[in-house]
């Protein structure tokens, strides 16, 4: 049973202190839009992956066992939410985390849940 207050108390001055400091609302559905997409475990899967080597639709497709066009869709959700991002080479179009911080907000949830 989760724990609440006995008493309705509102302590103003704390709660003027945190609105303040609260992201703008349209930042905060950005965030709602970012986890959601790291919400899907084929997604996670991908970008699993992805945080070991750069890889091609094709080689994404053989590790999740999906269809090119099914993680190709994965991969516009990611792409679309600034979680991934590619680079073509002739033919070949490869796949790699977006930057840095994702391949932490991954480790860290990596490290959160086994301990």
């Amino acid at each position: 049973m989760t724990e609440v207050c006995k008493v309705y108390e509102e302590h103003m001055d704390k709660i003027i202190e945190v609105k303040k400091k609260l992201p703008e609302e349209e930042l905060i559905l950005d965030v709602a839009d970012f986890f959601d997409a790291l919400g899907n475990p084929t997604r996670l899967k991908i970008l699993f992956a992805l945080l070991e080597e750069e890889l091609c639709t094709c080689d994404l497709s053989n590790i999740t066992g999906l269809s090119v066009s099914a993680v190709s869709h994965q991969l516009r959700v990611l792409k679309d939410r600034k979680i991934v991002t590619y680079k073509k080479d002739g033919k070949n179009v490869f796949y790699r985390l977006d930057d840095e911080h994702i391949r932490e907000i991954l480790k860290i949830a990596l490290e959160h849940l086994r301990e």
